[in-house]
């Protein structure tokens, strides 16, 4: 039986995330994942947090200044010192306020590996691919 409490840590881990990257704050961001994360994406791959960081940093300051993600759960699931979390993704431009008219093309599905560590929960794998 999953304890409920694990997954709110999950899930905050995300909201934090969230929230990092809405205020643009690449070091609260990278901070959420673990030293060894592993990012895979249709156009990037970074195998730790440090070229995670490196990319954020260049991309919070040109072409995702002012954007957030606007996430949807689609599903957590804690496994022992593991969780699996599906998220359903958009990233939202600073001048957009309601669903764009290309959300379905800008749309993803995501794959999120959360584990346990004695820092607390911390993202050591993320994916996604066009919804």
């Amino acid at each position: 039986m999953t304890d409920h409490s694990d997954i709110e840590a999950v899930r905050d881990v995300l909201r934090q995330v969230y929230a990092a990257w809405a205020d643009n704050d690449v070091d609260a961001f990278a901070a959420q994942y673990a030293e060894d994360v592993t990012i895979v994406t249709p156009s990037v791959f970074h195998p730790n947090r440090a070229a995670l960081h490196a990319f954020m940093t260049a991309a919070f300051a040109g072409p995702l200044k002012g954007t957030r993600p606007v996430d949807k759960e689609l599903s957590v699931r804690v496994l022992g010192a593991f969780a699996v979390v599906i998220t359903r993704s958009i990233i939202m431009r600073a001048d957009e306020s309601g669903i764009p008219e290309d959300a379905d093309a800008r749309t993803v599905t995501a794959t999120w590996i959360v584990a346990r560590t004695d820092g607390g929960w911390k993202i050591a794998a993320y994916a996604n691919a066009p919804a």
